[in-house]
């Protein structure tokens, strides 16, 4: 399968490259394990965000913290490699929109959808299961939920699937309802 990546823009390739190439080695799912152990490495390791981030951080420096690190993991040799590559090429900063855009590439793939969900605090396993369950009775399609925590919506959550967005944070109702007063 060819993935489009007209919209995606560089993490977009780079996710294309690594999609095709895990599909090529019949190793689409181990690399989605890998990237969700990097994904919660980035959300749960200030050093690890750093190091992705950081332009004091050398080409070389960080190819060999992401080599033991990959290690430490116990990550794919794809994906160790696809690691090296984004720290050879500067790119590491990238690496979570490229792990978002693999997650979209592959649920695409697999004939379901990613939903986007920004809450306020971290969403419970039975609340995921229960926001899968409702954006599937809305939209006819399996949906996996990628939660990002920001405290400053104060409440609800800001979902989107695609292009479609549905903002119900606390947020947005009480700039909603200052625009209201303002205006009377």
């Amino acid at each position: 399968m060819r993935v489009s990546v007209a919209a995606a823009g560089l993490p977009g390739r780079y996710a294309a490259a690594l999609f095709d190439l895990a599909q090529t080695g019949k190793a689409l799912d181990a690399t989605a394990k890998d990237l969700a152990t990097l994904k919660a490495a980035l959300a749960e390791s200030a050093d690890f965000r750093t190091l992705t981030t950081s332009p004091g951080v050398s080409r070389e420096q960080a190819g060999k913290a992401v080599a033991a690190l990959a290690a430490s993991f116990g990550l794919s040799d794809l994906t160790t490699r696809f690691l090296g590559v984004l720290a050879e090429n500067g790119r590491l900063a990238l690496l979570g929109d490229v792990i978002r855009q693999y997650e979209v590439m592959l649920s695409a793939w697999k004939g379901s959808t990613t939903a986007q969900v920004t809450a306020a605090h971290k969403l419970t396993a039975a609340q995921k299961k229960a926001l899968e369950t409702k954006l599937k009775a809305r939209t006819g399609r399996t949906i996996a939920v990628d939660v990002t925590v920001d405290p400053a919506i104060l409440g609800g959550l800001i979902v989107r699937i695609g292009s479609e967005q549905i903002d119900s944070s606390i947020k947005t109702r009480l700039e909603r309802l200052g625009q209201q007063m303002k205006g009377q």
